[in-house]
């Protein structure tokens, strides 16, 4: 008897379920991937997939610092 019903081949992903596309970075907050690495991540091969979780701890997924608040808006005005 085996247990190949409970044997699966999951595909490792970064994602921690916080999907929010930054507008500025085009990166997804919760995992920085971009959208077109999400669209074809099921696509992807093992070792694309390593890659790519490899570089995302050097990503900024939103930038640092603030946007600049109520002084930039006067300043738009």
């Amino acid at each position: 008897m085996t247990d190949d019903v409970w044997q699966r081949d999951e595909i490792e992903s970064p994602c921690i379920k916080l999907c929010v596309v930054h507008p500025d970075t085009r990166l997804c907050t919760g995992c920085a991937r971009s959208i077109d690495e999400i669209t074809r991540w099921s696509k992807l091969s093992h070792h694309e997939r390593a890659e790519i979780i490899a570089e995302l701890p050097s990503r900024s997924a939103v930038p640092k610092g603030r946007r600049g608040g109520r002084a930039a808006r006067m300043k738009r005005d």
